[in-house]
């Protein structure tokens, strides 16, 4: 069966929210969606649920499931959607989040009016302890090949980290051979990144459609912890030398220099996280790995020809140039001024 919209979901170890996240999916106003759900083998009975919502409810027939014979991981996960989802579009949502009951219904009608291959909706962040933040994107049509790249580009943080809360046609996915990257850390914000280069047209809502919920224990929570893996950091620096790789091919970009930009500076803000917390970082990451994270993703001589941020970069550029303890100390007096450390 076909199925306009695949709504797919990863679930390991969300007992005591996977319900209330299903049900926040099965009650969408939008008719035809299918709900593809992964068993990535958590064993924490929150497969129970979904099966018992499957026989239960009145959509339950609409729910598919893709079982694991091991964990995994999100990004296998994700993959396995990617290529067993019927639906002509495909929105991620995560195991302990909601959406609202509108959301495919509001972001396939904007889809339909504009032709276009993506929409991103609004999003609020609930901690467990009831804080709350909205994220709200203007209302805004980006009809022109690379104006999403350039829009998401334009600043830091300018564009959602997440992979969750945008419907994405599945063709654009699979045409580009677009995949997550098999680590366990940032490979959501890697996947965005990367994907809004593929897409021509893009429609953007200031209705918040998604609920993220923060849970302390959850991945993205390390630096609350007081005993953090050298291994686990790593692994971010590796996700971000990824887009270094990428980048290499769009270098004849407008936005390239702001795509450098950014990455340079998600590097920079890990080098001072670390420096900020390098007595609870074992075994102790060195100067020298250091100064290797603050390799920059262009050339010198590409760098001298941007037409804008060239001299931001140059400065990033120069500091992973210098020798291993200067680079340390000026990014240390760096993040000592800002506050970051």
């Amino acid at each position: 069966m076909r199925y306009d919209v695949t709504i797919g979901i990863p679930v390991y170890k969300s007992v005591d929210y996977i319900r209330r996240s299903i049900e926040s999916a099965l009650n969408q106003t939008y008719t035809s969606i299918e709900f593809l759900i992964v068993d990535d083998r958590g064993d924490d009975g929150s497969m129970d649920v979904v099966h018992k919502i499957q026989a239960s409810h009145p959509r339950g027939e609409h729910i598919h499931i893709i079982s694991h014979q091991a964990n995994l991981g999100v990004a296998a996960s994700r993959n396995d959607i990617i290529e067993k989802a019927t639906g002509d579009y495909l929105f991620f949502m995560d195991s302990d989040d909601m959406i609202a009951e509108n959301t495919i219904e509001l972001m396939m009608k904007k889809l339909g009016d504009n032709d276009a291959e993506i929409v991103f909706g609004s999003y609020e962040k609930i901690d467990i302890d009831g804080g709350r933040n909205v994220y709200q994107y203007p209302a805004l049509q980006l009809m022109e090949k690379d104006s999403l790249a350039s829009f998401a580009y334009r600043k830091y943080a300018g564009i959602q980290a997440s992979a969750c809360n945008y419907l994405v046609k599945t063709s654009v996915l699979r045409e580009h051979k677009h995949r997550f990257i098999d680590t366990s850390y940032w490979e959501d914000f890697v996947f965005t990144f990367d994907l809004v280069t593929f897409i021509t047209k893009a429609v953007l809502l200031p209705d918040v459609t998604y609920s993220y919920i923060c849970r302390k224990n959850s991945l993205s929570h390390y630096q609350q912890r007081d005993n953090i893996s050298k291994g686990e950091v790593m692994r971010n620096v590796k996700s971000i030398d990824y887009l270094k790789k990428t980048s290499s091919l769009l270098y004849n970009k407008v936005y390239f220099p702001n795509r450098c930009y950014i990455i340079m500076m998600t590097d920079f803000y890990i080098i001072c996280n670390i420096l900020k917390r390098r007595h609870d970082i074992q075994p102790v990451i060195s100067k020298k790995e250091i100064k290797s994270i603050m390799r920059h993703p262009a050339t010198w001589k590409q760098i001298c020809k941007f037409n804008h941020l060239r001299l931001k970069n140059v400065l990033l550029y120069i500091v992973g140039k210098l020798p291993s303890s200067l680079c340390v100390t000026t990014i240390w007096c760096i993040g000592k001024l800002k506050k970051l450390i």
